[in-house]
């Protein structure tokens, strides 16, 4: 029966591609969860909208997630606050486990979500809905920017003729801090069906409604994971372009998914 089953199924992945096929399935079978953390993510986004009065506000806006990471945090926000482009507010979603003391800088915002969600698109989208720019970056807590990063992206995106998101080559770290690989693979969204090379860490794009991350509930054993599910999504009707330098310092957890990049 598995013989007769997977000559079928073989057939698909190669149509379709496995990661488009995975996310249909888990968009059928973890829809509800969706739904709850829909609701959540509205009566959170417009609880913290009240206590930072104003929505910050500038040329780009850079969200950062955060959990239990407090030195990991710190460093991520200096790499933010210290980019070259100035026109920039950086807000920090923590997820529901309290934050650290952070730099006074007035581009700095710090909110954290009443309870723990464990669904990372809930928090970034919470971050993208508190704030207003033309543009966005993401950088999780245990990742790294070169001080170039929303330069170069920013300089592609506003180009004549140029692109509605960029996103650069990402440098691979191990734990130990010595480099692993650069991981620079140019956009193509054929491609992107059957590989998971997009990372939203070296993500920049313009504001639209498409700019929302996936709410299914993906525990770790759930692919594709919400940084493929975005990028790949918001490049329908919109041009995506890869940058090839790498302007990301990214740690590789052992665990990961994509140690096999």
């Amino acid at each position: 029966m598995r013989r007769v089953l997977r000559g079928p199924w073989e057939l698909l992945k190669r149509r379709f591609g496995w990661l488009v096929l995975y996310e249909l399935r888990n968009k059928v079978l973890l829809a509800p969860t969706a739904l709850r953390l829909r609701r959540f993510e509205d009566a959170e986004t417009a609880r913290l909208a009240r206590t930072l009065n104003r929505r910050p506000t500038a040329r780009v806006a850079t969200v950062i997630a955060t959990h239990r990471r407090p030195e990991a945090l710190l460093r991520a926000v200096r790499s933010a606050l210290e980019q070259t482009v100035r026109d920039q507010v950086v807000i920090v979603v923590d997820d529901g486990a309290g934050l650290p003391e952070l730099p006074a800088d007035p581009r700095l915002f710090a909110v954290s979500l009443r309870r723990n969600t464990g669904v990372a698109g809930v928090v970034r989208n919470v971050g993208i809905r508190l704030t207003a720019s033309r543009y966005v970056a993401f950088l999780d807590d245990d990742n790294l920017w070169e001080p170039e990063h929303l330069q170069e992206a920013l300089a592609a995106l506003t180009a004549p003729g140029g692109p509605d998101g960029v996103y650069t080559a990402l440098r691979r770290v191990r734990p130990d801090g010595t480099d692993m690989d650069v991981l620079s693979v140019p956009f193509d969204r054929r491609r992107a069906a059957h590989e998971a090379f997009l990372d939203t860490n070296a993500f920049v794009a313009r504001r639209t409604r498409a700019l929302r991350f996936s709410r299914l509930r993906r525990t770790p054993e759930v692919l594709p994971r919400e940084d493929w599910e975005l990028i790949r999504r918001y490049s329908r009707g919109r041009r995506v372009a890869h940058l090839a330098r790498p302007t990301v310092r990214y740690l590789v957890n052992p665990g990961s998914f994509y140690t096999s990049w």
